[in-house]
């Protein structure tokens, strides 16, 4: 509960009245969030919790309709697509500047393209670069063959200060949508030279990130930067010259409370006004207590990951065998959110491509049994890694989603060697930047209503993290994603789902409904599936 305290000194003003949950001043919203962010420098994160904060500090030229996950106009007023899907050009808005005061303009969009396209050695690991990689496909050069000059992107262009036009070597329909990811937010020229923002160290599985993306990060945001104490607590402050709503929220705290009782109760003594992820036991309890509980649409999947690069696991069988063993249904009734689908897909029933023709792998705990005597693996043990200190939209009790997994797997004769790892940055590095793991547990919130943006983010290229190499499935899923006709596309991504569940790189799980709480004194928090949430808009009560 020192977290909790942390929280509580955030409210003392320099003239001693009470800001957040207090009786005084309702100008500070206290939002407790269950980790660090990774990086301020959106660029270099790929974490829910990096990207809250982003999203108060930084904007793209493309953000999303209120409630969806649909793209909507932001820093770019409008735009035009060519009619061979390789020239977009990009109407700007006007009188924007970054915090640091350098005009937002054509020559800062093509300074922020260029500098995601140049990225180089260790800038260009899956931990840090994960979604230019993802969704570009390469980098102008690169070590790794596969990425050696393979992007989509082929240059920027800025005719005037109000329009940027951005080239593309071949198309790339979810272009638009992808623009609306943190990732690919507008920073500040000026301060990233200013601050080293692409002087990483260390190495790619232990990145050292440079000052800026620790202290500056420099966007055009409703909200600054103030300041970020490690383990404790990250501080903004809204920005005076913001070219859109201000709104009432003026400062805003988030303070690392990393325990989800801990943060329930900092809730019920008044020490946050909200948190994220709550705990599917805690639900009911709030809302008889007076609280809100505000339920985001699923968007997401968890999933429990076979990497195959670990011997045991890159027998079909022994990972059929482990899907036959897993009771989703119990799994989900006592461990995730009222509301939450079992999953058959690796994407949700929403999105296009959905496939109800998969095979669906029932719990089966004989056939299971069966399938490992006949892979010769009665008695395998295997490494099960699960993230500690952390709860995720997908996973709001990892520990007891990982407890109740290897309850069904001892049953069927698998021993499991327990794994747990702090979420932030060892866990993450480990899964997507080493082979050292084996089953693990994940999941994913998608950033926009494609199917790419699920399949494609796990299973279109070679991933440490499931440690296969499918050229087939790979092509599969390539092919599918560059169809232009909807109806083409929807068919083609329903085969890869099927060919995806056939090879069976993992056990999808759920897709468990996230739930928010707050103070019955916030109004108006602008609850997104995507997680699309700026501060700015949110009301407090005196």
């Amino acid at each position: 509960m020192a977290l909790t305290a942390c929280a509580a000194s955030d409210r003392e003003t320099t003239g001693g009245e009470t800001e957040g949950g207090g009786e005084g001043g309702r100008d500070t919203f206290i939002f407790a969030a269950s980790s660090d962010p990774a990086s301020l420098d959106p660029a270099f994160a790929n974490d829910g919790e990096s990207f809250r904060v982003a999203r108060q500090i930084f904007e793209g030229l493309v953000g999303t309709e209120p409630g969806t996950a649909d793209p909507a106009p932001l820093l770019a007023e409008d735009w035009e697509v060519s009619e061979d899907g390789l020239e977009y050009t990009f109407q700007l808005k006007e009188g924007v500047s970054f915090h640091d005061g350098t005009p937002f303009d054509g020559e800062a969009v093509c300074a922020n393209f260029e500098r995601w396209n140049n990225f180089t050695g260790i800038q260009q690991s899956e931990s840090l670069s994960y979604y230019w990689q993802k969704v570009n496909g390469g980098f102008a050069t690169s070590d790794v063959p596969e990425l050696n000059g393979t992007g989509k992107y082929e240059s920027c262009e800025a005719p005037d200060a109000t329009t940027a036009v951005i080239t593309m070597k071949s198309p790339l329909p979810e272009f638009i949508s992808a623009l609306s990811l943190p990732a690919f937010s507008m920073q500040s020229p000026t301060a990233m030279e200013e601050y080293g923002a692409d002087d990483v160290t260390g190495e790619a599985d232990a990145p050292i990130l440079p000052e800026y993306a620790t202290a500056h990060p420099t966007g055009t945001g409703p909200y600054v930067f103030e300041s970020w104490t490690s383990g404790q607590e990250v501080v903004l402050t809204a920005n005076p010259d913001y070219w859109g709503e201000a709104g009432q929220i003026q400062r805003i705290v988030f303070p690392v409370i990393s325990d989800a009782t801990a943060r329930r109760q900092a809730l019920q003594a008044g020490d946050i006004d909200g948190y994220d992820l709550v705990g599917p036991a805690d639900v009911a309890a709030l809302e008889e207590e007076g609280f809100q509980i505000v339920n985001r649409e699923p968007f997401n999947i968890l999933y429990l990951g076979m990497n195959q690069a670990n011997p045991e696991l890159a027998d079909l069988k022994v990972r059929q065998a482990i899907a036959h063993a897993i009771n989703k249904e119990a799994l989900v009734a006592q461990t995730l959110p009222e509301g939450t689908e079992v999953a058959t897909n690796f994407v949700p029933p929403s999105v296009a491509g959905w496939s109800d023709e998969v095979a669906t792998y029932e719990y089966d705990p004989d056939k299971a049994r069966a399938l490992l005597a006949e892979a010769g693996k009665s008695t395998l043990t295997i490494d099960f890694n699960y993230p500690t200190n952390v709860s995720r939209p997908y996973m709001p009790t990892p520990e007891q989603t990982f407890q109740a997994i290897s309850a069904d797997l001892q049953e069927v004769g698998i021993t499991v060697n327990p794994v747990p790892e702090p979420w932030n940055p060892e866990y993450l590095d480990r899964m997507q930047g080493t082979a050292e793991h084996g089953l693990h547990l994940l999941g994913w919130t998608g950033d926009y209503n494609d199917t790419y943006n699920f399949i494609g983010v796990f299973f279109g290229a070679p991933s440490m993290e499931w440690g296969f190499n499918d050229p087939e499935l790979f092509e599969m899923i390539g092919d599918a994603r560059y169809q232009t006709s909807v109806e083409d596309q929807t068919a083609a991504y329903e085969a890869a789902n099927e060919a995806i569940l056939e090879r069976l790189p993992g056990v999808p799980l759920a897709h468990p409904v996230p739930s928010l709480a707050f103070s019955p004194k916030v109004h108006d928090y602008p609850a997104s599936p995507v997680q699309d949430e700026v501060f700015n808009v949110i009301t407090l009560d005196d």
